[in-house]
């Protein structure tokens, strides 16, 4: 089994917090990767009478569906003789490229329910949905890329203990995990602001950076050998 190098988890973050604020931005308030985030802007839209109700209430369905399919195929691709995680986040890449093109040709959308911005948003959810389950099967032991409330909140426990005073041997691995933690915060937060200056910029022409990371994050796991399983 090989290794997954440690800039892969960063490179994740990174994305998660892109194309999450890139679609919100994009698609009438539609997280696709903190996708339980859509509850709130669904009840906003019910509310305000703004449009993307619909493809807030796909997001969630989808979203599951789509980590369902990755987590059974985890355990078939072995014996097609192949590597899971490449294969995972190959798919993925290949999901942001589709977003990508989807986003560019049929862009801006004015109405988050219309059939073109549905579509484009139930791909980047499905992209991001794959990133959640490669990341739960083969990098659990990584700080989450697509949701920062939890992480965030350990960083201020550890943050709180060292405070308090700690045994040595322990102080030593809460240092290690609080800088493992801030910086998938600090990335994902990058993220979000580099989607958000961007979208400014050249609108849904964004959409171009995630397949570009994501690719890039493929490249490093191969280099390493990847997971076969």
């Amino acid at each position: 089994m090989g290794l997954v190098k440690p800039s892969v988890p960063l490179l994740l973050s990174l994305n998660g917090g892109y194309v999450d604020t890139a679609s919100f931005l994009a698609l009438q308030g539609l997280f696709a990767a903190h996708v339980t985030g859509n509850f709130v802007t669904l009840g906003a839209a019910l509310v305000l009478g703004t449009s993307g109700a619909l493809a807030k209430l796909l997001a969630l369905p989808v979203f599951c569906a789509v980590v369902v399919v990755t987590r059974l195929a985890s355990f078939a691709l072995p014996h097609l003789g192949l590597p899971v995680l490449r294969t995972m986040l190959g798919l993925k890449a290949f999901l942001l490229i589709v977003g990508a093109a989807m986003a560019i040709r049929f862009g801006p959308f004015s109405n988050g329910d219309s059939g073109s911005a549905i579509a484009t948003g139930m791909v980047l959810v499905s992209a991001m949905a794959i990133q959640n389950a490669a990341h739960r099967i083969h990098m659990s032991s990584a700080p989450p890329t697509t949701l920062m409330t939890g992480t965030t909140t350990q960083i201020m426990i550890d943050l709180a203990d060292r405070l308090r005073g700690l045994p040595a041997e322990t102080a030593a691995q809460t240092r290690v995990r609080m800088r493992r933690m801030a910086a998938a915060v600090v990335v994902f937060a990058f993220g979000c602001a580099s989607a958000a200056l961007l979208f400014r910029l050249v609108g849904d022409w964004c959409f171009v950076v995630p397949p570009v990371l994501a690719l890039i994050s493929l490249l490093s796991t191969d280099r390493e050998g990847g997971l076969s399983g």
